[in-house]
């Protein structure tokens, strides 16, 4: 079956709603291995509401959703196709995101074979609403190129804070401030973390919504058009918050923190 075939929701799709138990269950993993990113597939599957499966199918009815089911590539071969993108300027959005991805030694179908550890392609939900839940996932690594935000601890939660925003899954602002408390057990740090989550948020807010945007078209435009297009805000506190956690004696690595993306 085409994928414009699809049917927008599928007979084995249900909107279970907040499920806490679960949620502190693959959590708790999630403190234990911060890399293990299978736990924030299934913290985030089971937080999500009716509310983020109408932005879905409302994305979905949209012209933009309709062109992109019609026309788009799939976006995880499309952005690990490093040859697709050889030829782009120096500040493009994609050079910038191939850059981060081999610094950090990641691609886009990683996170995919992560998504389907906690369940196998072969029973999830075939429909359009796991279609645009896909473009969610991804587009991950790519709002870390836009934002700014990197892949240190709590960069990662300031980067949650900013998609719930734009997503509205309370899963994932449940992992935001979880990860932000978690930080300030380890360290006692004086940084303001949770202003570094509210801040996110706020930058989210603002912002255009980035899982809607065209991702072939922003991965050659200018990153620095592209973010003011977007109107996507500095992250400041969270970079206030980096620097006090540097000169309170904590090495990036002891926190998992690795350099934020500043170009």
């Amino acid at each position: 079956m085409a994928l414009i075939d699809r049917p927008l929701v599928a007979d084995n799709r249900s909107v279970s709603g907040f499920r806490p138990f679960k949620v502190l269950h693959h959590f708790g993993k999630l403190v234990e291995d911060k890399e293990d990113t299978e736990q924030v597939f299934h913290i985030i599957e089971a937080t999500k509401g009716r509310r983020s499966h109408r932005q879905a199918w409302d994305f979905i009815r949209s012209p933009d959703g309709q062109r992109f089911l019609r026309e788009e590539p799939d976006i995880p071969g499309m952005l690990d196709d490093h040859d697709r993108w050889a030829d782009l300027p120096e500040n493009s959005v994609g050079k910038h995101y191939m850059a981060f991805m081999k610094r950090e030694g990641l691609t886009a179908a990683g996170l995919v074979e992560e998504s389907h550890k906690w369940l196998p392609a072969d029973q999830r939900p075939h429909d359009l609403t796991e279609w645009y839940f896909e473009r969610l996932r991804d587009t991950h690594d790519l709002f870390h190129v836009l934002t700014t935000y990197g892949r240190d601890a709590l960069g990662e939660a300031s980067l949650l804070g900013f998609s719930y925003s734009q997503n509205h899954n309370t899963g994932i602002l449940f992992i935001a401030y979880a990860g932000a408390r978690q930080i300030k057990k380890v360290t006692g740090t004086k940084a303001p973390l949770y202003s570094a989550i509210r801040e996110g948020r706020r930058l989210g807010k603002a912002a255009a919504r980035l899982a809607h945007m065209d991702v072939e078209a922003v991965m050659r435009e200018d990153i620095d058009e592209a973010r003011a297009r977007l109107n996507i805000g500095e992250p400041v506190i969270y970079r206030e918050c980096l620097r006090i956690l540097e000169q309170e004696g904590y090495q990036r690595e002891d926190l998992g923190l690795s350099e934020p993306q500043m170009a």
